[in-house]
Formats: structure tokens, sequence, C-alpha cells
């Protein structure tokens, strides 16, 4: 048996009321919430983290492919999977690959990564997205930031939670969204010609599914519809031929539309609430059609991901201010901190230091036990020298020994919060705090550690691992 071994999203922490788009300009908005990436958060840092989620549900397996999908990469002219590889503590061994462009490019590895299934090959698929608009419109209103994973593989790398099934694709070419290299927003033709574009690819594609794998409408037991054209996406759901109960919610009104990501996103919540023996159909409309089908298994009973859908929905916050969020996407410039702009760095030392710096590795001696951070030669305990070991520290929890907030230091979103942690096992750290209210940090909280973009300088992305409080 083949098929998806395990599954994983990751919500970003802040969201976007869309009410306040509204109250600023008088325009635009809606109900509901949009996620929103932090200032320190990119595709990658995002696939990072739904990686991390999607591993954790399948303890022990290792892929062997890792795809990215994305329309917002933070490196062109350089592979971004290889960060989300390094960062996810992949061997080197691993092929690591971009795929990027289009909201397309996340079926696209997805089918990539099936089919590689049949040679007994094991695959990461990681599909991320930053999604907005012009300031009062429709995309900055009804969009969302997110990524999803999924895990491919066969019985004998680990449990497959949702068999395969089949899958078919059906493909046009018309202009009904695009972007020009360079651009930061998306333009839209008239979403009456999308609708009509779409229609027919979408039923070709759903009927040779049906007969590609022998189903009809009543053996389906749950859909994942979406794509970029909402109205067109809504329209065609007369010929996947369901009731409408059994479509899983699309999260528009509580994350919005995450492009690339979000039929990864669906289709995660959508196992999270699945029982064995359900048949789920995937239909994701962009730039034609693609349709996945799965078959969960009794294997799903026992699958546990890093963090559900659900309860990162329920967790985030949703007191972000207008204009902080266009300033975190690049849309309003602010005054910076008047202190000198950070250094480049430089790609010597960040290939010496890999496995602390992307992976997080500390070094533990072998005969104290005692951990550092970072990697040291020479034991605080004793001064063996060269007698150590890498430990992994990522997935590592800790406790803030002390901490402060400093408003003068150089960050994009002021205050600073810097705190010591103290992790659990051994090991002490100063480290940034991201995603919390400098008002709640306090000595004794719990905080776990995520993957970050710590600044820019010279097109160079400093990405290293921050806290976050534990919830």
């Amino acid at each position: 048996m083949r098929g998806i071994i395990s599954a994983g999203a990751y919500i970003p922490y802040n969201r976007l009321q869309r009410s306040k788009i509204g109250q600023t300009l008088g325009t635009g908005g809606g109900r509901g919430t949009r996620a929103v990436a932090s200032f320190d958060e990119d595709t990658t840092t995002l696939g990072v983290e739904a990686g991390r989620i999607a591993l954790r549900g399948a303890p022990g397996v290792v892929p062997g492919n890792l795809f990215f999908a994305t329309t917002d990469p933070a490196y062109l002219d350089k592979n971004n999977a290889t960060g989300i590889a390094a960062a996810l503590d992949l061997p080197t061994s691993v092929g690591a690959f971009d795929m990027v462009g289009s909201a397309r490019s996340g079926m696209g590895a997805a089918v990539a990564a099936s089919g590689l299934t049949a040679d007994g090959r094991v695959s990461l698929v990681v599909a991320s997205d930053l999604r907005t608009g012009l300031a009062g419109g429709s995309d900055e209103a009804n969009n969302g930031d997110a990524a999803g994973a999924l895990l491919f593989g066969d019985d004998a790398a680990g449990p497959v939670i949702a068999e395969y099934l089949g899958g078919t694709c059906a493909t046009a070419e018309f202009l009904d969204r695009w972007r020009t290299p360079g651009a930061s927003n998306s333009k839209v033709w008239e979403e009456r010609f999308a609708e009509a574009a779409y229609a027919p690819v979408i039923e070709q594609a759903v009927a040779d599914a049906y007969q590609a794998t022998g189903l009809a409408p009543e053996n389906i037991d749950k859909v994942v519809m979406t794509g970029l054209a909402e109205r067109a996406v809504r329209s065609a759901a007369k010929y996947v031929g369901v009731a409408p109960d059994k479509y899983v919610d699309n999260l528009y009104s509580s994350i919005g539309n995450t492009g690339t990501a979000h039929w990864v996103v669906m289709l995660a919540a959508a196992l999270e609430s699945a029982q064995p023996g359900q048949v789920i159909m995937v239909v994701n409309a962009s730039d034609g059609c693609d349709v996945l089908v799965v078959r969960t298994t009794d294997a799903l009973s026992g699958h546990r991901p890093g963090a559900t859908v659900a309860t990162q929905i329920e967790k985030g916050n949703d007191g972000l201010d207008y204009a902080k969020f266009l300033t975190w996407k690049g849309m309003l410039t602010r005054e910076p901190p008047r202190r000198p702009d950070p250094e480049r760095p430089g790609g010597p030392p960040m290939l010496r230091s890999e496995r602390w710096k992307y992976a997080f590795y500390g070094s533990k001696d072998r005969s104290s036990g005692a951990v550092h951070l970072p990697p040291q030669r020479v034991s605080v305990r004793g001064g063996a020298v060269d007698e150590m070991d890498l430990v992994p520290m990522a997935d590592v929890p800790g406790t803030i020994a002390t901490f402060t907030i400093d408003r003068l230091a150089f960050s994009m979103s002021p205050p600073l919060v810097a705190a010591v942690v103290d992790y659990d096992g051994g090991g002490r750290f100063p480290i940034e705090m991201t995603d919390c209210d400098p008002a709640e940090i306090a000595i004794g909280m719990r905080v776990e550690m995520t993957f970050r973009r710590l600044f820019t300088a010279d097109g160079i992305h400093n990405y290293f691992w921050k806290g976050r409080p534990l919830r």
C-alpha cells in the first residue's frame, strides 16, 4: 500500500480582523480573520514549521526527497528547499528541489512525490505561501499565509494513513490571474470569465477521477475543493455531485485562502476529523484542475501530528493592528530604528556552522552530560576536550530563567524581547522571543523553538531559531 504517511499544517500565530481594514480605509475588509505571517517569517520558515509538524507524526521516517512549492520564494537563483532540509536536519543524501511560480506547483510536487512511492521512495512535499494584495482590495482581505506538508511513502517506510487511490489532471491555457517577475501584487481578470474558463477543465478532471478510481459520488465521504478563482470553484461543485455537508470547511473565514498551501492545509484538517475507511477527494483548480483521491486506513487512528490545524486556529492572536500588518507586508515604510543596519551574513561561516545555525544542534559532554549551546570543544564541567556528541535541540522545550525588553535594539517589530532559556535536560542559551506580547513574558514561562528569519541584509536572509511561548 502506498499513499500519505503523515500530514501537517502550520498556521501563523497572528490574525488580522478583516473589519479593521474597513475601519481604517473606509472600504474593503469584511467579516472573519485572515492568517498573517510575522515580520520574521517567510515561505521558507513557514515551510520548516509545517515540515516539523508532519515529521513528528511519522517518528523515524526519513524522506529521500523534499519538494518545496510556493509562489513567493525567499530566494531566486538559489534553492530554498535546501534551507528547509537543513532546518529539518535531513541527511545530505536527500534530494531537495524547488517547484515555484504558480499555485499549481504544490499539486505538481504531490504528483511527483506520489509517483516516486511506486519505487519505494519516501518524499516530503512542503507547500507554503504568503498571499496579500493592494490595501483595501479583495486579495488583501480574503487571502492568508500558511504552509502544509505531506509525507508520501509505502508501508515499508511507515504506516500509511491515507491510501492513494488515483489522481487526474486537466490542463488549459487561459489568463485569469497573473503576476510578472518583480511585481508584488497579482492582477485578476473578470470573475465571470474565470468561471467559464475553469468549468470544462474541472468537469473533465473530476469525471476522469471517477473513471480512473472506479468510484461514484456516493462513495465520496469528504471533498477538499479549492482554488484561487473562488467563484469558479463554488460553481463547479455540481461536477463533483456530492451532498453539501461532505465539503470540508474551506477555512476562508478564519485564515483566508492561502494559495499554494491551501489544499494541503485543508487536507490536513480533513484527516484530523476523518475516520478510517473514508474516501477523500481533493479538487484543486489552478491553471487547470487536479484531482487527488485517497482512502483513510486504520493507521489514521494512531496518527498524531505535531499540532492540529484546529488547535492552531483556536489559539491564534486576532489582536494584530492594521498598521503593523501593512508594515510587515512591506506596504508601509516606517522610520527604522536609529541603529546601524545589521551586517550581511557570510557564506563560509554559515556553511561551517550549518548544523548549529539551521538544525539547532548543541554538544553534550560524554563524561559529565553537560550540554553546550552553541556546540563547544571544551566542556564547562571538567574541561574535557573533543569529548562531545552533537545533540538536536530544536524540539527540546525550555524555561525562561531571565529576560529583558529592549526598546533600543534593532528590530522590525520593536520592542525586542530577549530571554535566557534553560533547556530541559541541560543547556542554557540567550534567545530572541517572537509571537508574544512583551507584557506576558515572565520568569518561569515555558518556551519552544521556532525557525525564523532574523533579518535580511544585502539580499541575504539570516535564518536562525527563536523562542515562542509554549501554548
